[in-house]
């Protein structure tokens, strides 16, 4: 049988083909115009499987996170909860930082997000925390993990002693920091987020809810 002329495109596909053009050019790098000549077609092809850009960006973030792991609240341990949600989301972050505006803007209507969410947001009150303090530690949370995902503090720095020496006698060892930053980055991580909780622990012993019997 003859291979068609035109490629057979798929939501997938599509979707795929887009994170890789993001990935490699950046958001802004993203047009129908661009991923059409991506995946050899016309773009008008591509207007049969979304209808806009947006929609595109909408699933292209859903499959970004959808192994965001918010299973942790299910045995009732908030800590532990929040612990393997922020280290997961964290890491789908990492791993395409050019999406992060997308998926760190907020559910919106995004069906994945919104379940998350949830997941959270209950996991939070079922273990014992109000209402409010469940949705203001979402959003401490999520503000570390975007904050930990959107530049490198060790890679700020220049590897030219040069910068430091004689003039800022205090940052000495700070062209070395670049050399290291994946171990610098992620001990800092680690060390924010076990503080915060360790002060959430305090917290929830003031303002823990019992459930009725």
């Amino acid at each position: 049988m003859a291979r068609p002329k035109t490629p057979i495109l798929s939501r997938p596909a599509i979707r795929q083909a887009a994170l890789t053009l993001i990935d490699r050019d950046g958001l802004d790098g993203l047009s129908m115009r661009k991923l059409a000549q991506e995946l050899d077609v016309q773009a008008a092809s591509l207007y049969s499987h979304y209808r806009t850009k947006e929609e595109l960006l909408t699933e292209v973030a859903d499959a970004v996170t959808a192994h965001i792991d918010v299973s942790g609240f299910a045995g009732g341990d908030w800590r532990q909860g929040l612990t393997v949600w922020a280290r997961s989301y964290r890491d789908a972050l990492a791993e395409h930082p050019h999406l992060l505006p997308v998926v760190s803007a907020g559910p919106g209507r995004r069906e994945e997000a919104l379940r998350r969410a949830d997941a959270v947001h209950g996991g939070l009150v079922g273990a014992g925390w109000p209402p409010r303090y469940a949705t203001m530690i979402g959003a401490s949370t999520k503000y570390l993990i975007v904050g930990a995902a959107t530049n490198s503090f060790a890679r700020g720095f220049d590897d030219d002693v040069r910068v430091y020496r004689d003039r800022y006698p205090n940052l000495s060892q700070a062209h070395r920091l670049a050399e290291h930053a994946t171990e610098i980055d992620d001990a800092s991580f680690e060390l924010a987020l076990s503080a915060f909780l360790d002060g959430l622990t305090g917290v929830f012993a003031e303002v823990r809810v019992t459930p009725p019997a």
